[in-house]
């Protein structure tokens, strides 16, 4: 059954983020041979219309509006819901962000539909589009159809590998001029706690301190490491909650989510909080002073000794080996 679908486009920094490529490619399956329709929300969106094309859209809305200069959950929940009373599409799709995650049960309520939240995999099986989502924080796995009304879902970042970029591909772009009305809130000043670089719910290596690293400056070897590997960041609650780092580095249960293709666990004893954050991550390598660590029950690769000496060990390891690449 072919399907028309949206894809919001999520923008950060005046920059389209990974995972909208991800969201078009969920949304190809969804469609089934249908339509795949972009939706670009801010100030000034039209030079990044472009890159959904290239991605995989057929043709991109727009909604440029100087009150959404800044994500509001008002202001962007009333543009998202007019482009979807315009183009009454069968499917929906947006990225498991915050932004995603903040939206989209708003929009769900104001259509009186059903939301499937943080897909991992999709596939069409029997006639039907088959979700696969986490559950019990990532202890099992449930999956699930959509039996009537619109087909709507938030995708968890770096799981549904984007299209392959096609800058061969055009398509038509319009805008919609939509009234922002009614604000209850209004975004003054943007003050970022996160660290410049990767960003760490996308990064596709990702090397994590926790308490073991028993210092801010402790977390230093794990950012040299991070840098040569072209990864982020990110830390256990135990290690911000010490104040080694901001709890913007958070992984678990009450922080990020994180599914790297690699993850290096430096000094973290693998509380299942924090394991609910990173196990589904595709390689794991643990490093630990302490052979009974549980990290290492869900390690691929385990390294029993002392971070201190280990990772700048392996700093100079990937150095060599990218010198020689």
């Amino acid at each position: 059954m072919a399907r028309k679908v949206l894809v919001l486009g999520e923008i950060r920094d005046g920059a389209l983020r990974n995972v909208s490529f991800e969201a078009l490619a969920a949304a190809k399956t969804i469609a089934e041979g249908g339509e795949i329709v972009g939706v670009l929300i801010g100030d000034s969106v039209s030079a990044l219309n472009k890159e959904l094309i290239y991605y995989g859209a057929d043709r991109v809305v727009q909604v440029e509006n100087e009150k959404l200069n800044q994500y509001t959950s008002d202001g962007f929940s009333q543009a998202l819901l007019a482009v979807i009373e315009q183009e009454n599409p069968e499917g929906l799709v947006l990225g498991h962000t915050s932004i995603g995650k903040d939206v989209s049960p708003r929009v769900a309520g104001k259509l009186s539909s059903g939301l499937i939240s943080d897909v991992t995999a999709i596939e069409a099986a029997g006639g039907n589009i088959v979700f696969t989502r986490p559950i019990y924080s990532g202890k099992a796995f449930e999956k699930k159809i959509v039996t009537d009304g619109l087909i709507f879902a938030t995708i968890r970042p770096n799981n549904i590998a984007p299209l392959k970029k096609d800058e061969g591909r055009s398509g038509e772009v319009t805008s919609l001029s939509v009234e922002i009305k009614d604000l209850r809130t209004i975004i003054k000043e943007v003050v970022r706690k996160a660290t410049d670089g990767v960003d760490l719910s996308e990064a596709k290596v990702v090397v994590s301190g926790g308490r073991g690293v028993k210092s801010v400056e402790g977390f230093q070897p794990l950012k040299e490491l991070a840098q040569v590997l072209g990864g982020a960041v990110g830390a256990s609650r135990g290690a911000c909650d010490a104040d080694y780092c901001d709890y913007s580095l958070q992984i678990g249960q009450t922080g990020k989510v994180v599914t790297p293709d690699l993850y290096i666990a430096c000094g973290i004893s693998g509380a299942i909080q924090h394991l609910a954050g990173m196990s589904n991550s595709k390689v794991i390598v643990a490093i630990n002073k302490d052979p009974e660590a549980n990290i290492f029950k869900v390690a691929d690769y385990g390294i029993v000794g002392d971070l201190f000496e280990v990772v700048p060990l392996l700093t100079e390891e990937f150095k060599k080996l990218k010198v020689h690449s």
